[in-house]
């Protein structure tokens, strides 16, 4: 009780709250792709339990995060991981699948989660730092974070549904930290810094065009098989 009545408390707690606010926009992004192809009442439970689990990790991930940041190749194969995520999600789903709804739902919940741990590496450090090795408020202030990156996914799907153009952009935005992850690996960061700082403009930009563009082609090249294969299957059902 006597933290509760310290000033320390409540403005460190406040400090936590507001780096999840603002580094918690791509999270978001995140969760919204993830869930906008599932009917409205698993998009809830993929939202709900996609944030929860993301949570979760992220406190797990904040006790060993200046350790695991120090490893080298571990950023460049995250962000491998999150171009391979954005792109996923710009491609439209088939019509037929042999995945009934939960296994889409827990389909959604597991990309959620991967991407957020993946995406959390570089942000777990501003809120390691704020918290001062206080768990507690480590723990609280995450917490009080679920809500708003809940209500910040709920919001960019019902976006999404009414304005296409944002998956694009939401694709763009995973491309966009996957570049900027990769030119802040440990075994290449020093020599960016010293010969190539350029690069922390070119290799985000980069990276969101590389998953919008491969995006695209690869959901154009579906269509357009699909309609030449279309034809044949049609004469072939009329014989």
């Amino acid at each position: 009780m006597e933290m509760l009545t310290s000033s320390f408390f409540w403005v460190t707690l406040a400090q936590i709250i507001m780096i999840n606010i603002v580094l918690s926009g791509d999270n978001a992004v995140v969760i919204a792709l993830a869930s906008r192809s599932l009917p409205p009442k698993q998009q809830k439970q993929a939202i709900l339990f996609g944030s929860f689990g993301a949570i979760i990790l992220r406190i797990i991930l904040t006790f060993f995060a200046v350790y695991l940041l120090g490893l080298p190749w571990l950023k460049i194969i995250g962000a491998i991981l999150l171009f391979w995520i954005g792109i996923k999600m710009l491609i439209p789903e088939e019509e037929e699948t042999n995945l009934d709804g939960h296994e889409h739902l827990w389909a959604a919940i597991k990309t959620i989660i991967v991407a957020d741990f993946v995406m959390s590496l570089d942000n777990v450090l501003g809120v390691a730092a704020a918290a001062k090795g206080n768990v507690a408020l480590l723990v609280i202030g995450l917490t009080i974070s679920i809500p708003l990156i809940i209500y910040g996914s709920t919001l960019i799907l019902k976006l999404m549904t009414r304005f296409p153009v944002i998956i694009t952009l939401g694709g763009g935005v995973l491309g966009w930290v996957a570049g900027e992850m990769i030119i802040t690996d440990p075994i290449i960061s020093s020599w960016v810094d010293a010969q190539a700082h350029w690069l922390h403009t070119v290799a985000p930009a980069f990276g969101a065009l590389f998953v919008v563009a491969m995006g695209k082609w690869i959901t154009t090249f579906r269509e357009t098989k699909a309609q030449a294969t279309a034809p044949k299957t049609q004469a072939t059902e009329a014989a």
